[in-house]
């Protein structure tokens, strides 16, 4: 289980606040200052958020929370909190890592470097199956759980999207092998 941890930095009256009703809330508390914050981001394993009355500086802002206008209703607060974590968890599932490229689901984005390629959602959906088969997968295989199609006639959709998408990865990225064919079928290299 991820778990959620919040750190409130110099912060005391929050911190006090919440501490008081931690039995209600859905992640765990601690208190940092100047002279111990480094460690404790440093030592934590957890999905972490940081709050503060004032932007720390070499924090990014995925993991700041600042409330500077107070006072402030505590359910305000909480509602922030877990809007904060809802947020972080959804970039971080939506990041996949496929060999040195990585794949954004929520912006059909492949990327290498500072290269991105936009993607089509079938191209996505396709690059995600093959990723995720174990073995090579056949054209059959590719037609019934990427397009959803059980037909018997011959067609060459897959080859052709396969084709197309070869060629836009050559353009951008120069890579000839992202997608490699065997006599078994199509697999990511």
């Amino acid at each position: 289980m991820n778990l959620k941890k919040i750190i409130v930095f110099d912060f005391k009256v929050m911190f006090d606040i919440l501490n008081e009703i931690k039995e209600y809330l859905n992640f765990q508390l601690d208190y940092a200052d100047k002279t111990n914050l480094d460690f404790k981001l440093k030592n934590s394993d957890t999905n972490l958020l940081v709050l503060s009355n004032k932007k720390i500086s070499n924090l990014k802002n995925d993991i700041n929370i600042v409330i500077e206008k107070t006072p402030i209703a505590i359910s305000k607060v909480i509602q922030t909190i877990n809007l904060h974590f809802l947020k972080n968890n959804f970039a971080k599932q939506s990041e996949h890592k496929i060999g040195v490229y990585k794949l954004n689901l929520n912006s059909r984005e492949i990327a290498k470097d500072q290269l991105k390629l936009n993607l089509t959602e079938r191209e996505t959906n396709m690059i995600l199956f093959l990723n995720n088969s174990k073995s090579p997968v056949n054209v059959d295989q590719l037609e019934k759980e990427v397009w959803n199609y059980e037909s018997e006639l011959d067609t060459h959709t897959v080859e052709t999207h396969i084709y197309r998408l070869r060629k836009k990865i050559k353009d951008i990225f120069n890579d000839d092998n992202f997608i490699v064919s065997s006599k078994d079928g199509y697999n990511i290299n």
